[in-house]
Formats: C-alpha cells, sequence, structure tokens
C-alpha cells in the first residue's frame, strides 16, 4: 500500500477506511460494579462457589486467575443490579494497577460479579469483535492513554469520564476478526503448552510422594519397596528405608544467598545473565525470563554468587517457599536463597522436596513475626531426608525427561509470547495487513 492509502490520527498512520473514534463514540457499553448497599460485605463471601465476586487480584498476565476467588451466592448474586458479567465481556481494573485486562470467555462460570476496582466493556458484536478489542485494549496504544488518563499518584484510578474519551482503532469487523485469529492461535499454543507442563509436573510429583513420601521406588527386583517388605530403620524424622539417612540441606550443596549488585553501576545491569527476583519465580518450573539481568562484568562483580544450571532456588522473605530451577548460570537477588546440588541427579529430588514443605518453610521463617524471613542459616539447616545415590539416579532418569519437555516448552512459550507481541502493534495499527477469508472468525 501507499501512503496514499493511510491517514494520520493521534496514533499514527492508520488505513483510510479503518475508524478511529472515542469509546463513548464507539459500539462499546462502560458498565461499572454496583456500589449500592447490596455490594457485597465481607462476611457475605464465600471460599467456593459457582458466582465469584472479582476483585484486581484475580486478573494476572492478562488473563482470569481464580485461584484466590471469593463467591457470592446465588440469593447476593440476584440482588445486585449492576457489574455482572455475560460471556465475551472485558474486564478492566481501574485503580491501583490501571489498565490490566481478561476476557470473559469459555471459562468455568456462566457469571461473576466485579467489585469496585474494575469495570466491564461490553461491545456490540455486529459492529466490534470482543476478541479484537481484548487485544487492542491490551495494546500499547491503549495502555498508554490508560496512563495517560489515570489520576491520582498515591492511588491511581482512571474515571469512566476519563476512559470514554480514550480513542479506538476499529477496522471493518471480517479484518477485526482475522486480526484477532491470528493473535488467539498464538495464545491458544501457549496455554496448550502450559497445560500441558501441568500435566507433567503433576506427574513428576505423584512419583516423587510415591517414591519418597509412602517409600513404593521400586526395588532391586522392580516390586514396590515398602509394600514388598523393604525394611525401614528409624529416624528423627520417622521411619525411612534402610541405607537412606538423614541431615541438613547443607550436607546435599551448596547453599547460596544472592545479592543485589550496586544500582548505581549501571554497567552491570542490561546484559544476558539471568537475574532472578521473586516476581520471576511464580509459575515456573525453570526461570527462563527474568525482569532484569546482568552483565557479564555485573556477574564477575559478585562471581560468588552464581549458580549454574540445575541450581534450586527458594524465595525466603515477604513471599516464601517458590521454588524453582535455573536453566543456565544465573544469580538471584538476596531474598532467594539457592542450593546448588552436590551432583545434578540431586536436583528433581530437591525441587520436589523444597515444593513439599512450603508449610514448614513459611512456618519457620514467621519467627513470631508479621514479615517472613528465613535467614541462610536456619535454610541451611532444615532437616532432610537423603535417600540413597542409586534410587535417586533411578528418579533422575525418569523424571528428566518430564523436565526435559517442561524447559522446552517454556522456551516456546516465551518465543511465541515475543512473536505475539511484535504482530500486535503491527497489526493493530495496519502495518501488517490481513487476508481477510468469509470463514475469519473466532471461537
Amino acid at each position: 500500500m501507499s501512503s496514499d492509502d493511510y491517514k494520520e490520527t493521534e496514533m499514527g498512520l492508520i488505513p483510510k477506511e479503518w475508524e478511529f473514534i472515542s469509546i463513548k463514540n464507539s459500539p462499546v457499553e462502560i458498565i461499572d460494579g454496583d456500589r449500592s448497599s447490596n455490594y457485597p460485605k465481607r462476611d457475605e463471601l464465600l471460599n467456593e462457589g459457582d458466582l465469584p465476586f472479582l476483585s484486581t487480584k484475580n486478573i494476572k498476565n492478562n488473563r482470569f486467575n481464580f485461584n484466590d476467588a471469593v463467591f457470592v451466592t446465588k440469593e447476593k448474586f440476584d440482588s445486585i443490579n449492576k457489574g455482572k458479567l455475560n460471556e465475551n465481556d472485558i474486564v478492566m481494573t481501574t485503580r491501583g494497577s490501571v489498565g490490566n485486562v481478561a476476557l470473559f470467555k469459555n471459562l468455568p462460570f456462566k457469571s461473576a460479579l466485579i467489585n469496585a476496582q474494575m469495570l466491564i466493556f461490553r461491545s456490540n458484536s455486529k459492529y466490534l469483535s470482543s476478541q479484537y478489542l481484548y487485544y487492542l485494549l491490551t495494546s500499547n496504544f491503549l495502555q498508554k492513554q490508560f496512563n495517560t488518563f489515570s489520576s491520582g499518584s498515591a492511588q491511581p484510578q482512571l474515571p469512566i469520564s476519563h476512559l470514554k474519551s480514550i480513542n479506538l482503532i476499529i477496522p471493518s469487523l471480517k479484518e477485526q476478526n482475522s486480526i484477532a485469529k491470528i493473535l488467539t492461535d498464538l495464545d491458544k499454543k501457549i496455554e496448550l503448552n502450559h497445560e500441558m507442563n501441568r500435566t507433567l509436573e503433576a506427574m513428576g510429583q505423584a512419583i516423587f510422594r510415591h517414591w519418597f513420601v509412602h517409600f513404593e521406588f521400586p526395588d532391586k527386583e522392580g516390586r514396590s519397596y515398602k509394600s514388598s517388605g523393604g525394611e525401614m530403620v528409624d529416624s528423627e524424622l520417622g521411619e525411612i528405608p534402610k541405607g537412606w539417612k538423614i541431615g541438613k540441606l547443607k550436607d546435599v550443596g551448596k547453599i547460596i544467598c544472592g545479592k543485589t549488585p550496586p544500582k548505581s553501576k549501571q554497567e552491570y545491569f542490561g546484559g544476558e545473565v539471568p537475574f532472578i527476583k521473586i516476581p520471576d519465580m511464580h509459575g515456573q518450573t525453570f526461570v527462563v525470563k527474568t525482569e532484569d539481568s546482568l552483565t557479564q562484568e555485573g556477574k564477575k562483580f559478585q562471581q560468588n554468587k552464581t549458580l549454574p544450571a540445575n541450581s534450586v532456588c527458594i524465595s525466603c522473605i515477604a513471599t516464601v517457599g517458590l521454588v524453582c530451577i535455573t536453566p543456565q548460570d544465573s544469580q538471584t537477588n538476596q531474598q532467594i536463597n539457592s542450593i546448588i546440588p552436590q551432583y545434578e541427579f540431586f536436583t528433581p529430588y530437591l525441587y520436589y522436596k523444597m515444593s513439599s514443605i512450603k508449610d514448614f518453610i513459611e512456618i519457620l521463617a514467621s519467627g513470631g513475626s508479621a514479615t517472613l524471613n528465613l535467614n541462610t542459616k536456619n535454610f541451611s539447616n532444615i532437616d532432610i531426608i537423603i535417600p540413597s545415590d542409586e534410587v535417586l539416579k533411578k528418579y533422575y532418569r525418569i523424571v528428566k525427561l518430564l523436565f526435559d519437555h517442561i524447559l522446552n516448552n517454556q522456551i516456546q512459550n516465551e518465543n511465541l509470547s515475543q512473536l505475539r507481541d511484535s504482530l500486535l502493534p503491527k497489526l493493530m495499527s495496519g502495518k501488517i495487513r490481513v487476508n481477510i477469508p468469509e470463514e475469519a472468525t473466532v471461537k
């Protein structure tokens, strides 16, 4: 296309035939939450149910996360007039972390309520695809506008009156569907990999429990050890198989407490060495991507803090008990204690072992204080069952296959995410035009 086929807007050049209009004049309805006397009170919230009462913590990475969701009864739900979600609605946070969005589609709940820190976008499907609108709202085009119109430095918020003046880029419905399909297909592949990794994780954990909690690892004849009469001996941690022992974490590897290089030394940051912090660990088996990184110079500044591949990292301050593995040479900040195993075949066992004692680590870290903090000395002296090398090697050979798949899927997801994020602004601005087949719809 030539430059004559484009028009200038506040957001740059877009195709001439595309609309550039404010939300107020677009086929989008903005729905606020209910703020009447019927607004759910704390003692009316349930820990489980079919009708979630959503808060900002239920939207992470532009997806719904129901792990910590609370619920209301159907009677309470029916008593509320506003803020009820329909299929294909989009939820956006408007206070605190402004601009996080999630699409209410293909989820296990038929409806939900939003709290006072959120609102709903409901598009007219004859003119505007909800899937396209969702991706548009996540784009830098819109996110920059959200930030510009947000008010309040201590607690940023985006009033509906400001939101309505924000502009949207709207192609034809067919082109919207084609754009959304490209981005949705990438997200579906990413989610499929996530789902596969959850299954692989569960398999590794199930084998861990069978072998190292119930002591039903295969004996020399291939029989389940304990149930087939394998000899057990007493220990300070209860009965354990003969030949196993009790030790400290420091007995199975080198314990490293991370450290942050001086931030005044800008030459230490922005390189290729992962610098792991607690937010990088959430939901990860391997830390493939980190928000911050170190240069080789930064790494050398504190070379004794370097963790080789297959080290096990455990968060020990504030958010305690997250566990992950390093896929390459890395360093961490001081909120993380790590184990460099004596032998690589210790890694899967230590990963699942540390994951299995999360509650104990939290108790150990409390020390009677509200702020959790497990220092390196106490961490190093945690008692641990040390199985025989023979059993650990057998477990390693099995679980390494699972871990290899998990790591490959994580790397693929990172590449797919980068591809999606690079395509999104080009598709939304019309710099890349897409074919428009008649059947281009998003399911």
